[in-house]
């Protein structure tokens, strides 16, 4: 018969939790394969690496990097809303330094709660243009959709949140020495 409880005093769990070695390891793999995950679609949207943007469209030669993500929603009740903005010079500049400082940021493990903070908006702003929960686009087209609630950029926000709670960028990254600066110290929003 199997005991009622599930640990005992001797039972081994501390390599596992967020504050053991592992744990504060593979939170810093974490936090850097998210920040490599932003700062790829930096550089692809930037110089039309062919994975999302083929060189044409790359922003250096010209394009957009809102122009097809927003251009392209037709589902959900802000379709119209994301379409309008879609190759907005302002929005592009905004996205693009969004996408860098977020993956710097995560990468080198400072400025981990302004990235975060700036990641979860992002995120969230693609999921509503995303809109998940539609079975079918304007057209009546199946929109491919594989959940109606939880995607990706779900998934990436709640990521984001986690490490910036358990300071991930002190672990393998600048996040002590980060904190410990004076004007950091002055605006703790900056940590």
């Amino acid at each position: 018969m199997a005991s009622d409880t599930a640990y005992t005093t001797e039972t081994p769990v501390d390599d596992v939790e967020p504050g053991s070695a592992f744990g504060r390891t593979m939170m810093a793999i974490l936090r850097i394969v998210a920040g490599f995950y932003f700062l790829w679609a930096f550089l692809d949207k930037l110089f039309g690496l062919g994975y999302s943007t083929p060189s044409a469209r790359a922003w250096i030669n010209g394009g957009s990097p809102t122009s097809g993500f927003l251009g392209s929603r037709h589902v959900g009740p802000l379709a119209s809303m994301y379409r309008s903005m879609a190759g907005n010079t302002f929005l592009d500049w905004l996205f693009m330094l969004g996408l860098l400082g977020i993956g710097v940021a995560l990468i080198v493990g400072a400025g981990m709660r302004i990235a975060a903070v700036g990641g979860v908006i992002m995120l969230l702003m693609m999921w509503t243009a995303s809109w998940p929960m539609a079975r079918f686009n304007d057209a009546g087209e199946a929109t491919g959709s594989t959940n109606p609630v939880v995607d990706d950029h779900i998934i990436l926000a709640l990521v984001l949140i986690v490490l910036a709670a358990y300071h991930a960028g002190n672990t393998f990254g600048l996040g002590r020495w980060w904190t410990g600066l004076s004007f950091v110290q002055k605006n703790r929003w900056l940590i």
